[in-house]
């Protein structure tokens, strides 16, 4: 076994007793003390920036932890939250959490199914969501949600109970009691429970401590090249572990987090805040790098030559100055000059950093963005790490195609068959009331990922397959297979199916159709076809359209980012004698996927290297 990062518990130990064992909510108190003109947050009001001072926000954290006090929360007590990226999300997030309750930050878009499953489990008695149309789903669920008796709506609207009841309620509460609950908070407490999606489809509760997420915060601060006041954007949603942590750091650092108004105004906000860090998923990316050689291949003559090449340098790259010629050197000062230094600007001209995780990265794209200036650094994690497991940095140099050196901390080792394993403070406690999972991912301390990953330059780690069948896709979020190909092989029309997708910007399927029945269904529907070679028959319009609606009737039954856009339809079956399937007539899914890299290259428009 291979492993790195060793000599954790002393020095962690050390740095805490150095911090005073910060507990989460206690980054708002430590900005006061360190930068008390500090700007905590700024998001747009009326088209505005507006900024919030961090004693300000302090306070309606306190009016809102002293409404919960009144309402009967009690420590240890399980407290919904449902909201996208705002500043109302982190005032309740650290009310909950600095009265010893535990904050189940829930994603606003799973299905009513998941919301179900995750509320019951946790026995939620109390939640507040942000908008009327949660409140009102929320609402409908109540006689299936069988501990949930209170629902607050962040927006004062009509026909809601608004959590200024709450703060209302909170006047009540006597200073001394509030404040002796934050005492009796520790930093070994559990903060905080992220549901994350089993390879069973069921959610599993993380269970993650204050000082599991604050071991991260302390190892990525240490690689953060920003210094105090100086400017972060946001947009991704803070119930992910991933930008909750980062934004944890942005705050124990002394950033002002500029929170942007929508994905669709990302562009303007970069160019209003100049932000010197940010964070994002590779779909965002995409959608930039999609938006860029649009505008280029709109240019016409010498002008597209000009970009053409200019973006053929950039996806030579090598980020080791060792590694380029002096020739490829002039070309890439000339290429910046012409055309990439343009891209930098585009977002905002002063980032130091863009972090870059929770799916795999393009390498294309990463040498790309890095011979425009963009310091993009690579990272990989999980929830069950709190998340930050890896990461590229400004300080040892990055590898395209890797996901860096393990951070502070974090002690990775290879198993015999390359699985990941995971040692240090940032491990979860475990999964919420699911000791048998437990077990199973973390044995004699280590957390078994699940990835598979080899050394690149004896110290950098490489993400090579995936010892599970669930994956994410580049937006971030998790795709199961299983359920999702057991729906839709309930159609009597669709034979066999494999869904596809890993780090791409959507789920997608093999499709091998019930020639049969549709042989059947054709001679009453489309007499016609029956005439046709089996071939000929699978690939005209008619049963292309009938498949298609047979996968989306099945999408139905999952969330948005699980559901199957553009099926491949393909004409032959998955067989023991070609490889493809088991004896036990299990999916051999590299296989398949090998023999069908034509069509997956051409539906996710890449090219074979």
């Amino acid at each position: 076994m291979q492993f790195i990062g060793k000599g954790v518990p002393m020095e962690l130990k050390l740095l805490f007793e150095m911090e005073d064992k910060l507990r989460l909510f206690d980054l708002a108190r430590h900005q006061v003390s360190k930068y008390p003109n500090l700007d905590i947050f700024a998001h747009k009001i009326d088209g505005k920036w507006n900024y919030i001072k961090t004693a300000d926000f302090l306070k309606q954290v306190d009016d809102l932890s002293k409404g919960l006090v009144e309402l009967g929360v009690k420590p240890n007590e399980k407290v919904g939250l449902i909201a996208g990226s705002s500043v109302e999300w982190h005032i309740v997030d650290f009310a909950i959490q600095q009265i010893g309750a535990v904050v189940v930050a829930i994603y606003p878009n799973i299905t009513d199914a998941d919301y179900q499953y995750i509320f019951n489990d946790a026995e939620i008695r109390v939640c507040i969501v942000s908008n009327k149309s949660l409140y009102e789903r929320l609402m409908h669920l109540t006689e299936s949600i069988y501990t949930l008796k209170y629902i607050f709506c962040m927006a004062d609207q009509e026909a809601t109970r608004s959590w200024n009841e709450l703060k209302e309620l909170g006047t009540n509460c006597p200073e001394g009691t509030l404040s002796q609950l934050r005492d009796q908070v520790q930093s070994n407490d559990l903060a905080t429970l992220i549901y994350t999606s089993g390879t069973t489809g069921k959610p599993k509760g993380v269970m993650l401590s204050h000082d599991n997420i604050f071991s991260n915060v302390l190892g990525a601060a240490e690689i953060t090249p920003c210094k105090a006041y100086d400017r972060g954007l946001t947009f991704l949603p803070p119930c992910h572990a991933y930008e909750r942590m980062v934004l944890y750091t942005y705050m124990y650092l002394g950033f002002t987090i500029h929170i942007a108004e929508s994905f669709d105004k990302i562009g303007d906000n970069l160019k209003e805040v100049q932000p010197h860090i940010m964070t994002v998923v590779p779909r965002i990316l995409e959608k930039v790098y999609e938006k860029i050689m649009k505008t280029g291949h709109d240019l016409k003559g010498y002008k597209r030559k000009v970009f053409d090449w200019a973006v053929a340098v950039a996806e030579e790259y090598d980020p080791n100055p060792a590694k380029r010629s002096f020739a490829y050197t002039m070309r890439l000062k000339l290429a910046k000059k012409l055309v990439l230094d343009k891209w930098y600007e585009a977002l905002g001209g002063k980032l130091l950093t863009v972090a870059s995780g929770s799916a795999s990265l393009h390498s294309k794209l990463t040498r790309a963005f890095l011979a425009a200036g963009i310091p993009l650094y690579e990272g990989y994690g999980m929830t069950e790490a709190s998340p930050l497991i890896a990461v590229n940095h400004y300080i040892k140099g990055i590898r395209v195609g890797t996901v860096g050196l393990p951070v502070r901390f974090v002690e990775i080792k290879l198993a015999d068959d390359g699985e990941i394993l995971v040692k240090g403070p940032n491990v979860m406690m475990g999964y919420y009331k699911n000791k048998a999972e437990t077990d199973k991912t973390i044995i004699d301390g280590w957390l078994h990922t699940g990835d598979i990953g080899k050394w690149e330059d004896e110290k950098f780690l490489k993400i090579i397959d995936r010892k599970k069948e669930m994956f994410k896709i580049s937006g971030g979020k998790y795709v199961i297979p299983q359920p999702i190909e057991t729906k839709l092989v309930e159609s009597k029309f669709i034979e066999q199916a494999m869904v596809i997708g890993d780090g791409m910007k959507f789920a997608s399927a093999f499709i091998v159709p019930n020639y049969a029945h549709l042989l059947d269904w054709a001679k009453n529907d489309a007499p016609e076809l029956a005439r046709m070679s089996k071939e000929d028959f699978l690939n005209t319009p008619v049963i292309i359209k009938k498949v298609n609606q047979e996968v989306r009737q099945a999408n139905q039954h999952f969330g948005n980012w699980e559901q199957i856009k553009k099926p491949i339809i393909l004409n032959n079956e998955f067989t023991i004698e070609n490889g493809e399937l088991t004896p036990t007539l299990k999916m051999k899914r590299k296989v398949i996927l090998e023999h069908h890299q034509e069509e997956f290259n051409a539906l996710y428009h890449m090219e074979n290297d």
